[in-house]
């Protein structure tokens, strides 16, 4: 009965992209077919098959080790302060960023990093039928950031119509960066975190697609520039750079998590002043919960676990995945897997009200004011489609995992 619902709830998200959609007639369903049968593929695979766990924990491990080598900066730098029987937020997950992101930005420097993406965006781009520019633009979401792939794509917005750079925009709602995965694992179940990040790339596209149908001609789909022109800055003076962009990227995270969780703190308080009606006490949580609850229902759950899935989305949304993160680490293991698979992948993505804000920020700087507006005009859209990429995904491992 709950897979039925589960099922029910891909088909309802799928609907509501269909609903929405700016240009119904426009809509390739070939390809968008294509990708659903691709994720329901990669869910199956990275979950149920045994080769296919086994490379998601091989990654996993992958990353912990990364992140244990780490910790030998941040003893060396906080000396007594590092307990390990009692480390907290910033030194168990925040800290290994210093040294994961200028990991990353070496591969890149080496010219490794966008070789991979290049060929991953043409084999995603061969296989689905979308735009070569959409595809790598998905791929290198995942390994760069949104902001930083907006930033080397200049000449590429400015050279492409409105509509195609709305798709951008919505697509950049719904990524994660690898950098930041680190961090995650050591908050939630690796094995989740790690199978939501193709299955986000896959369903930013879908969502794109639906909502936004675009129709692109051969001569329109190339690629103008993927990566920087110019001479390469000197390596160490690259690297130093990173290393405080690592740093800034920290600080931003912090300053966002107190001041959000203060802020819901502050609202509750708030809230607590009206009285309760029939024994039921409005939080904030309760009103996100309340907001949620049909959408969670879908996930094919029992009710007590949809009502805590429904407040744990909508705390995501209007806060980010940091602090749901925080708020659930030390209890999701108990959680039946389910749950604690679709929660996983659900906050698995960068689709929040900040986000929203940086990504108008880059495009503002990027390209003209016609196609600023545009974007603009639409910021309804980019939030529903960062929603419903979270929603496809977590319904998509949800199907797997019992």
């Amino acid at each position: 009965m709950l897979l039925a619902v589960n099922i029910l709830g891909l088909l309802v998200f799928l609907a509501i992209g269909f609903l929405f959609s700016k240009d119904r007639k426009a809509i390739n369903w070939k390809s968008v077919g294509i990708m659903v049968v691709l994720n329901l593929f990669l869910a199956w695979f990275l979950t149920a098959v045994p080769a296919g766990r086994a490379g998601v924990q091989a990654a996993a491990d992958g990353f912990t080790w990364i992140v244990d080598i780490s910790a030998e900066g941040t003893k060396f730098a906080f000396g007594d302060w590092y307990n390990v029987k009692s480390l907290n937020f910033i030194c168990s997950s925040l800290m290994p960023i210093l040294m994961i992101v200028p990991m990353f930005d070496i591969l890149t420097y080496i010219g490794l990093l966008p070789w991979v993406i290049k060929w991953i965006g043409r084999g995603l781009s061969f296989l689905t039928g979308q735009p070569k520019f959409e595809s790598f633009y998905a791929v290198e979401m995942m390994f760069l950031g949104n902001t930083e792939v907006l930033a080397i794509s200049g000449l590429q917005l400015r050279s492409m119509r409105k509509e195609r750079n709305l798709s951008i925009a919505m697509m950049s709602m719904s990524c994660i960066t690898a950098s930041i995965i680190g961090a995650y694992i050591e908050m939630m179940p690796a094995q989740f975190i790690l199978t939501a990040v193709p299955v986000n790339i896959v369903n930013s596209l879908i969502c794109a697609s639906l909502l936004n149908p675009v129709k692109v001609t051969p001569e329109e789909d190339t690629i103008e520039k993927v990566g920087e022109d110019g001479e390469k800055a000197p390596f160490f003076s690259y690297l130093g750079d990173s290393i405080l962009g690592a740093g800034k990227l920290i600080l931003i995270i912090i300053a966002n998590v107190v001041a959000f969780v203060a802020l819901a703190k502050l609202i509750d308080g708030f809230l607590g002043f009206i009285p309760a009606i029939g024994g039921f006490k409005l939080s904030l949580e309760s009103i996100l919960g309340i907001c949620m609850w049909p959408f969670s229902w879908l996930m094919g759950l029992n009710l007590h676990d949809t009502w805590l899935l429904a407040q744990n989305m909508g705390l995501k949304l209007v806060t980010n995945e940091f602090v749901v993160m925080g708020k659930v680490t030390g209890e999701i293991n108990s959680f039946t897997p389910h749950l604690r698979a679709v929660l996983t992948v659900f906050v698995t993505s960068f689709a929040n009200f900040s986000t929203l804000g940086m990504v108008l920020g880059a495009f503002k700087g990027l390209v003209d004011d016609e196609n600023n507006n545009y974007i603009a005009k639409h910021v309804g859209y980019m939030l529903l489609s960062g929603v419903l990429v979270s929603l496809l995904s977590a319904a998509f491992v949800g199907l797997f995992v019992w």
